[in-house]
């Protein structure tokens, strides 16, 4: 007995720390096993399942992981900032580094790689009191930097091969987006941040890393071989395949870095649609409520359950995926859940001892709901 409710507990804390540290998936993984009880497992499932996306993903997570191990980007970013004297010089840097850099390594990893670095360069300049709105513009510009391209995050590479549009026609589509996203982040820092002078050495103190320049050269290869997935010159699995070869043979600790759970997010999702399009009541209601409207209805949706899954969601129920994809792009913004990618940035400032959360959520939500009516008006204005 004593033995049984000892494994229970454990199973409770795994359950507490999956819902703590992974709620998407967890509730991903709930709503797959929920549909099961409907329909029941069958030939069928395997359909359901984007395995392109799935492969192109893990390409992709795979490389840009070693990267960022390796300490390409920070390094970059350190170079950069060698002779910034200005407060308002710095803040641009840094909330730059995040829009462009997410276009081709995600939103995740930029923010990943750049808002540490960041805390370590205004708590070194003694600029302790932007650390708050200078992370938030970072994890703004990075949501919507990401946007631009079909890598740029999980469901813009989702919803573009769904669609099959070619790669200019998607970076069309988004670039009128990008530059206004671009306009108001200068404009936003330039007017948060002053025009303080800064001592140079401060910045340079920073723990930025050292390149390992082969494993660094064989990233970049094959990052090089991984846009022909999405240029649709290569197959995704003879990629996939190679890149995992090399990396065994050359960074297999690499491997381990991975976020795979964000492929098994999306595997669970891909079985909970499949299941909701089978069932004739569930799939026309949501239906009738998202024909004519994804794109507020891909928005929305982002708020309250992130707008990865809302993108998959929505997708099975229209075949507009280019509101789909805008709505959901523009949905990152809002609610700190609206882009998990946000949630990265704030876990990272609440580590600090003295971070003050409430404040970071409140200007959090300020700031998306700015850059949210803009380019709501803007999309308005082009459609």
């Amino acid at each position: 007995m004593q033995t049984f409710l000892e494994s229970f507990n454990d199973m409770g804390r795994i359950i507490k720390n999956l819902l703590r540290n992974e709620p998407v998936t967890t509730v991903s993984f709930l709503l797959a096993v929920i549909s099961i009880l409907f329909v029941p497992i069958d030939g069928q499932y395997i359909d359901y399942i984007n395995f392109k996306t799935l492969g192109t993903l893990l390409t992709l997570m795979i490389i840009m992981s070693g990267l960022s191990g390796q300490g390409f980007f920070r390094n970059i970013a350190g170079k950069l900032l060698e002779r910034v004297t200005k407060l308002r010089t710095l803040g641009l840097v840094l909330i730059l580094l995040c829009f462009f850099f997410a276009m081709f390594i995600t939103n995740d990893v930029s923010l990943i790689t750049f808002v540490p670095f960041t805390i370590e360069v205004l708590l070194m300049a003694d600029q302790k009191k932007y650390l708050i709105p200078i992370i938030v513009l970072q994890t703004i510009a990075a949501n919507l930097g990401s946007m631009l391209t079909p890598i740029g995050n999980p469901h813009n590479l989702y919803l573009y091969d769904l669609s099959g549009m070619k790669p200019l026609e998607f970076i069309g589509m988004m670039l009128p987006y990008s530059l206004l996203a671009f306009v108001l982040l200068v404009v936003i820092t330039c007017i948060v941040t002053g025009n303080t002078t800064l001592k140079p050495a401060k910045t340079k103190k920073c723990n930025i890393g050292y390149i390992t320049p082969f494993k660094t050269t064989v990233y970049l290869c094959l990052f090089v071989l991984s846009l022909t997935i999405i240029l649709r010159i290569l197959p995704y699995y003879i990629v996939l395949g190679i890149v995992i070869a090399v990396v065994i043979c050359v960074d297999r600790k690499n491997l381990l870095e991975v976020d795979y759970f964000l492929l098994l997010t999306f595997f669970f999702l891909f079985i909970f649609i499949g299941n909701m399009k089978r069932i004739d009541a569930v799939s026309d209601f949501l239906s009738r409520i998202v024909a004519g409207n994804e794109f507020s209805v891909s928005i929305l949706t982002s708020q309250f359950i992130s707008n990865v899954p809302a993108s998959i969601l929505i997708s099975g129920m229209t075949t507009d995926y280019s509101a789909v994809c805008i709505g959901t792009d523009f949905g990152g913004l809002g609610t700190l859940i609206a882009s998990m990618a946000s949630l990265i940035s704030f876990k990272l400032y609440g580590r600090l001892p003295d971070s003050r959360k409430g404040r970071y959520i409140l200007a959090f939500f300020m700031f998306s709901i700015i850059f949210l009516v803009f380019l709501v008006a803007e999309y308005m204005l082009i459609n």
